[in-house]
Order: structure tokens, then sequence, then C-alpha cells
């Protein structure tokens, strides 16, 4: 193998491993973990799927804030206070948790597996 090939394989690796760690700063709840916080007033709970997904299922006290107008609408959102984080899987709400980050968000948290895990 080649120079040029082993410099692609090693970038083409650098980012599976990138895209799939878990964020700094980012913590990861399960599903259980998530529903004891819902009485808690200090947490904001935002599901990042598409409106029609989120209508045919969606849990309170979930708010539907779709991944693509995330970063558009983070002033609707308290930096002061956790943000718990859900989608279908966890990999939309990962993505989100790493806007969130971005945006000064000090206390994010992703839902592990996602509406999929719900019980």
């Amino acid at each position: 193998m080649g120079m040029i090939q082993w410099i692609i394989l090693i970038g083409i690796v650098a980012f599976v491993i990138r895209k799939f760690m878990p964020v700094k700063g980012v913590s990861q709840a399960t599903v259980l973990e998530a529903k004891k916080k819902f009485n808690d007033k200090n947490v904001q709970f935002i599901d990042v799927r598409t409106p029609q997904e989120y209508q045919a299922n969606h849990r309170k006290p979930f708010k539907n804030i779709p991944l693509s107008q995330l970063t558009q609408q983070t002033n609707k959102l308290n930096k002061n206070k956790e943000v718990v984080v859900i989608c279908q899987s966890g990999m939309r709400s990962m993505k989100a948790a790493k806007i969130l980050k971005k945006h000064g968000f000090e206390s994010v948290t992703n839902v592990k597996g996602g509406m999929s895990s719900w019980v």
C-alpha cells in the first residue's frame, strides 16, 4: 500500500472514530435515568426528530425542536439549565448535543438508544 492510500485510510479511521466517540462534556443517560429527571424544574427536554416523527410518537415533557432548526432556536433554551436530548436512535441527539455544547450549554445529556429504547 502506498503512502497516499495510508494517509486516506488514516483520515477515514479518524473521521469514523470522531463521529462515534462521546462528545466531551456530554453525559449519556438511559431512558430510565431520563425519566427520573422529569420532575426537575432545572432540566429542559428536547426531541430533535422531525415534526412528523414527533407527532407520531412523543413523550411529555419533551418539546420538539428538529435538529435542522436547532442552531437557529438555541435562544429558546436556557443555558443555565441541563438539556436532555432525544431522537429515534441516539445519533441525531448526539449531533444536537454537539451543537448545544458549541453554543455554550454547560450541561447536556443524550438519551442512549433514543425513542427506540423507550419502555
